[in-house]
């Protein structure tokens, strides 16, 4: 068949198919031709714009231009699914050519040496304004983390969710709330998606009830890593612990460090510079760019850099960034903007869009939230040590003596009755979907209901 006349037939055949057809659907369709002839053809005919490709490497499919939403009429382009800048929409065309197009590049050292906190800036002043009066909670106290355990519930389901879809998980958002308050797996899932959704909320779990003590440090990072990696690495040892292999980045020109006391050096370099920078979206975009470029983890860095980027928000009751309808082929383009280019436009039209969306969502909260009670802000560690003693411990919800006993060490005496009637009061609002703020696990919690006689 000529050239011509084959791609006329792809076009006809793609256009039968309303969800899009893939490279697979495409060789059964037309079997007598060679697999890189038909890529080589589907190419030429998004470049002629009478295709539109979405997606990336297997999941990649084919739709008619002219029925695609998403087409950009006689471009060859797909429109992005949020606004961009010229410069975004450049890295975009830039990372999206064929890979056989793009030069292969290594780790560009002077790309973080470079960078001087609070001299340079990933995100202009006026942006990083605009995202301060987005993010403001009506949290005043010091406390760091009271806002985001505020809105924990929220939190937990949102970024958890969010942040594994970004990996090409495929629990939508009620099978993530179900598995996190519930325990229930989604039914024809692989269980490794699961095991990356409970990752992710032991993760933020951690962030949070330690939010006090959190920071660019290899404590806090690590520890990230290792939460976020449990039982998802071939080697379990690796988790937690820095790179000590080569790794190669999948769809990219990109080699990342390979020795490992240089990745070691670098990392402790990244660690001090986001430590120096003062505004708290600076520093959280920062890690979005630097922490996945220097991949010092065998894998799992893109979801660190994710979790890690909520640090400075939580320490500082601004909302958190929850990650929520972020793009994926626009976050994954983005971040290969990094790799392949160091240019970081693309990406800060991404995590600023991702912002804006967290806030949109957290308003309603924010808008109708009632003042903290100060007491028990002041005695937050004490409720939930004594909570989670007193459950593992299978005390009745009533037993005031039993649980004076408990919180008397930690409460001065003129406090003590009021923060027993907390405690209670705590207890009697416990359910499933909160045992995890205080660090109790569900065969606990139904042991304790049993001898409650419930």
């Amino acid at each position: 068949m000529p050239p011509r006349d084959l791609r006329a037939a792809i076009v006809q055949t793609v256009g039968q198919d309303p969800p899009g057809l893939g490279l697979e659907g495409l060789q059964r369709a037309f079997p007598d031709v060679a697999r890189r002839t038909l890529q080589r053809h589907l190419a030429d005919l998004v470049a002629d714009g009478r295709l539109v490709a979405q997606g990336r490497a297997r999941a990649r499919i084919y739709r008619p231009a002219a029925a695609a939403n998403h087409g950009a009429a006689g471009t060859g382009r797909t429109v992005p699914a949020i606004p961009l800048s010229s410069e975004g929409v450049e890295v975009r065309a830039l990372v999206r050519r064929p890979i056989e197009q793009r030069t292969p590049v290594g780790y560009a050292r002077g790309f973080l040496a470079d960078y001087v906190p609070n001299r340079t800036a990933y995100l202009p002043g006026p942006l990083r304004q605009h995202l301060q009066r987005m993010g403001r909670s009506p949290v005043t106290d010091s406390y760091a983390g009271t806002y985001a355990r505020q809105v924990l519930d929220r939190l937990l389901i949102d970024l958890s969710w969010s942040s594994s879809r970004l990996e090409g998980n495929t629990y939508n958002r009620l099978d993530t709330q179900n598995l996190i308050q519930f325990g229930h797996e989604a039914e024809g899932k692989d269980r490794l998606e699961a095991q990356m959704i409970l990752n992710h909320k032991a993760a933020i779990e951690m962030l949070v009830d330690q939010a006090g003590g959190i920071g660019f440090n290899r404590y806090t990072v690590q520890n990230l890593h290792a939460l976020l990696a449990d039982n998802l690495l071939p080697d379990a040892a690796a988790g937690g612990r820095l790179r000590r292999i080569d790794v190669g980045i999948t769809n990219s020109v990109f080699h990342p460090l390979a020795v490992p006391q240089q990745i070691e050096e670098y990392f402790d370099l990244l660690l001090d510079k986001a430590t120096a920078i003062e505004d708290p979206f600076e520093q959280a975009f920062f890690v979005m760019v630097q922490l996945p470029y220097l991949q010092p983890f065998d894998d799992v860095n893109k979801r660190v850099s994710r979790l890690a980027a909520n640090i400075p928000l939580i320490r500082q009751n601004l909302a958190p960034l929850s990650f929520v309808d972020v793009p994926r082929d626009e976050y994954i383009d983005g971040t290969l903007g990094i790799y392949e280019l160091n240019r970081i436009e693309l990406l800060r039209d991404v995590f600023t869009w991702a912002y804006e969306r967290s806030c949109q969502r957290f308003t309603v909260i924010r808008d109708a939230m009632p003042e903290p009670d100060p007491l028990r802000l002041r005695y937050r560690e004490v409720l939930q040590n004594a909570v989670g003693e007193i459950v593992a411990a299978g005390v009745r919800r009533g037993d005031a003596d039993a649980i004076r006993r408990v919180v008397r060490p930690d409460v001065p005496q003129d406090d003590l009755n009021e923060v027993v009637a907390l405690v209670i009061n705590e207890l009697h609002q416990l359910h499933e979907g909160n045992i995890a703020r205080y660090r109790l696990r569900p065969s606990q919690f139904s042991d304790w209901l049993a001898a409650q006689g419930e």
